[in-house]
């Protein structure tokens, strides 16, 4: 009997898995949210499959986009302003829903890394 319970604890939570429609996301209208040292951060953007539009805080940011694969993407800044914009940014999609997806990104070669949530525009 308790091999039963056993088994069915593991059919109802170990096949659990993550839903990631990553394809859903590579081209659209969003909006975005992140939270950094308790201050919410938040932009809308235009994405193609190789460009990326942004506007925050009034300001236009573009870059070029590097699909590594459907859920995982290097930006790269087209007219760096300064240092910080000249570093590459990988983003990795980490969950989706039918409007939004979750995501965690951190400058190329770097470990620290920040969480996002990004929306469709309607």
């Amino acid at each position: 009997m308790r091999f039963l319970y056993l088994l069915s604890l593991f059919i109802l939570f170990g096949c659990y898995q993550t839903t990631r429609n990553c394809k859903d996301y590579k081209t659209g209208e969003f909006y975005s949210e992140v939270t950094i040292d308790g201050v919410l951060y938040k932009s809308t953007f235009k994405r193609t499959e190789n460009l990326q539009v942004e506007v925050y805080n009034n300001k236009i940011d573009s870059s070029q986009l590097r699909w590594i694969n459907d859920c995982e993407v290097v930006f790269k800044t087209i007219n760096p302003k300064n240092m910080a914009e000249q570093k590459d940014i990988h983003l990795k999609i980490l969950t989706t829903t039918d409007s939004s997806y979750t995501y965690e990104y951190s400058y190329v070669g770097e470990t620290k890394k920040q969480k996002g949530i990004a929306f469709k525009s309607n």
